[in-house]
């Protein structure tokens, strides 16, 4: 099998050639070095460039040993270091990485293992791992590489330059777009959690009868799950991302460029937006709304729709993030404030009785 790869050589290329690539400006009459990587100000070495999107990370300049830095277009540079100036100077490195890491290419093979469905339809530019199942009627695109022990359904399409990595399960009748990365152990169009009560209160299973579609460059985490349908389709947009033990309930849509971070819990039929980020552990109820680019916050729950372009959290449930930072700075004086709350009721009782003998002597003297 590692014969089949085809290797890489290191790549390198001038400070030039880098800048017009990541879409940066060298600063002042720099000599056109060699650069051979990218790595952070703490581990880069002579030959690498690294970069400063942190202001407060700003002391590790003077210390890194970095031949170049991306900085942002406002940012002072004290030291000699040639200087690559960009709007966003880590979105600047991520390209320099994915220049100096690109993907190695895979000649076309099919491993003898293999157990492939005479009436599976696979392109001859496809790469199949060893001890993979394919079932019927499944199509696979030109490109698509398929690591070992993956489990292919009947009825799957794998759209070209896919990537579906060890242990992953496609259901069957599951549509996957192009250049879509499944990694370890994900499972999808598992059936979606559905059961109604019977007579007896026992739980009848309800039929999972609908499908998965991953358009385009998505990405589904290691051990993440996607349920199907109950009925018709469970969709996640293109370029959306999916982390490590996120799951997405039944019927779920999800839009296009959203971030669902790990462990990220969708109950059957949520509706998430375009370009959303619900970060880790955030957990939203059935049948509800995610407008686009609304933000949840860690660990915020909710049981209501959220706005578009809100950003939430303060735990379960979630709410406007200012108020949530206003009532965390509070929680730290809860004791005090519970102390202070004390004496002033028992101020407050000592008053009332000691209005309260007032008016008693008072009531006394004129009965007198």
């Amino acid at each position: 099998m590692l014969s089949e790869l085809v290797s890489v050589k290191l790549r390198r290329m001038r400070l030039s050639e880098l800048a017009q690539k990541t879409g940066a400006q060298i600063e002042g009459n720099v000599d056109d070095l060699e650069i051979t990587g990218a790595a952070g100000l703490d581990i880069a070495a002579p030959g690498q460039v690294t970069f400063l999107a942190n202001r407060k990370y700003t002391q590790h300049v003077a210390r890194t040993r970095a031949s170049a830095i991306y900085v942002g277009e406002d940012v002072e540079v004290k030291r000699e270091i040639a200087v690559l100036r960009a709007r966003d100077p880590y979105l600047a490195y991520t390209r320099a990485l994915r220049l100096f890491h690109q993907e190695p290419a895979f000649a076309p093979f099919k491993h003898p293992t293999a157990v492939i469905d005479p009436s599976a339809q696979l392109s001859e530019e496809a790469w199949i791992g060893a001890c993979v199942f394919i079932g019927r009627d499944v199509e696979i695109g030109a490109g698509v590489r398929i690591y070992p022990n993956v489990t292919v359904y009947d009825n799957v399409r794998i759209g070209a330059n896919s990537v579906i990595h060890s242990g992953a399960v496609i259901r069957e009748n599951t549509l996957i777009g192009e250049r879509v990365v499944i990694y370890n152990n994900a499972v999808v169009g598992s059936d979606g959690f559905g059961y109604a009560k019977d007579e007896e209160s026992h739980w009848l299973k309800i039929p999972q009868t609908g499908r998965v579609i991953l358009e385009d460059d998505v990405e589904v985490g290691a051990c993440a799950v996607i349920d199907k349908a109950s009925v018709g389709e469970t969709r996640i947009g293109r370029g959306t991302k999916i982390d490590n033990l996120v799951q997405v309930g039944h019927s779920c849509t999800v839009g296009c460029d959203t971030l669902l971070c790990a462990q990220v819990g969708l109950a059957g039929s949520s509706h998430v937006g375009s370009r959303v980020i619900l970060a880790g552990q955030v957990g939203v109820a059935g049948h509800l709304t995610i407008g686009d680019d609304a933000v949840m916050m860690a660990q915020a729950g909710t049981f209501k729709d959220i706005p578009a372009g809100s950003i939430t959290s303060g735990g379960v449930p979630a709410f406007n993030h200012r108020e949530s930072l206003k009532v965390m700075s509070i929680f730290p004086k809860l004791p005090e404030m519970q102390r202070t709350i004390r004496t002033l009721e028992a101020r407050l009782k000592a008053l009332e009785q000691s209005l309260s003998n007032k008016e008693s002597a008072i009531n006394e003297a004129n009965r007198e």
